[in-house]
């Protein structure tokens, strides 16, 4: 008997129109014969099941069940697609947790740390993972900018300290004339934010899952930005070159490699993540940016060009991504 799999969409932040997109993918390449698909756009109109046909119906909260040609119907798994709140800080997967739902993302404890950059940073460093130097500041108790000049350097990234997509995020190059305005930009996203220093290298990221209880690496990809740095253009609107595979030496890909595997242990990590490094020539290493729990999966996102990279069907990687929920 085919298992019956909800693929969460939508969300409540800016980032919801990403997710969107990437569910399209994601419909498209999930084996039918394995399993059977429904589509829940969770959004601020409410929890509703979208048949495809322009019928949508509301989701029973209680137990996440739908009404489907007037018979019940509950789910064995949820395919997670929602970046952003609620889908990749947590909060869904505590919800699943108790109505006992296997999903395919890292666990709620996981997902709300990692979705916190400064968190994520600092457990990162605890563990050994190289990072670069940042200051948290928090909406209404920030008041002097000296704080930031005097212990960081410059050039520094300001970014919502919660969130993704680079909504909110700026690079700052001089003090007294960009700073303020940043600050302010990313205060508009979240009520944190995040002020890390540049660190000059390659920057390069890597999707990483388990399958059989293996931390599987796929090929990383390079990203050369049009612009100063990778934001949301850069990302979504073609304004970067993405090469896939990365086009590094080995020892260069064995660090990054070992780097995100013992990132994927230290952090509990489940499904597939993606994780992005800068490598600094001069330090001879990687540092690590961030942790992205529900990565992008649209035809312009780079988990599928790496998966692809690595030789194996998105139809493949997904019956593998939904198949380890179950574990």
């Amino acid at each position: 008997m085919k298992k019956r799999i909800a693929l969460v969409t939508g969300g409540y932040s800016g980032e919801a129109q990403i997710s969107y997109k990437s569910a399209i993918t994601v419909a498209q390449n999930v084996d039918r014969e394995k399993f059977d698909l429904y589509t829940i756009d969770i959004c601020k109109e409410g929890w509703l099941y979208d048949d495809g046909k322009g019928n949508r119906t509301p989701v029973d909260m209680n137990d996440f069940s739908i009404n489907f040609d007037g018979n019940k119907l509950t789910f064995d798994a949820a395919l997670m697609c929602i970046h952003g709140n609620p889908g990749e800080d947590g909060k869904l997967q505590g919800y699943f947790d108790m109505l006992k739902i296997p999903y395919t993302s890292c666990d709620a404890a996981t997902s709300a740390l990692t979705f916190n950059k400064r968190y994520t940073v600092a457990v990162a460093a605890f563990s050994g993972i190289r990072v670069a130097r940042s200051v948290l500041l928090i909406k209404n108790r920030f008041t002097n900018p000296e704080e930031i000049i005097n212990n960081l350097q410059f050039p520094v990234f300001v970014k919502p300290n919660n969130g993704g997509s680079s909504i909110g995020m700026s690079k700052v190059n001089n003090a007294s004339e960009e700073l303020g305005a940043a600050i302010e930009k990313a205060f508009n996203e979240d009520d944190q934010v995040l002020v890390e220093e540049f660190i000059q290298g390659r920057e390069l990221t890597i999707g990483v899952f388990r399958k059989n209880n293996e931390i599987i690496t796929l090929p990383m990809t390079e990203i050369i930005s049009q612009k100063e740095f990778f934001d949301f253009e850069a990302k979504y609107l073609g304004k970067s070159e993405e090469i896939t595979p990365a086009e590094v030496d080995e020892t260069v890909a064995e660090k990054i490699r070992a780097a995100a595997k013992k990132i994927y242990q230290v952090f509990n990590c489940k499904g597939i993540v993606r994780i992005d490094f800068i490598y600094n020539e001069k330090a001879a290493e990687p540092f690590m940016l961030e942790i992205n729990t529900v990565p992008g999966q649209s035809e312009a996102s780079l988990v599928p060009q790496q998966v692809k990279a690595m030789g194996w069907t998105l139809k493949e990687f997904y019956t593998a991504v939904i198949e380890e929920a179950f574990v």
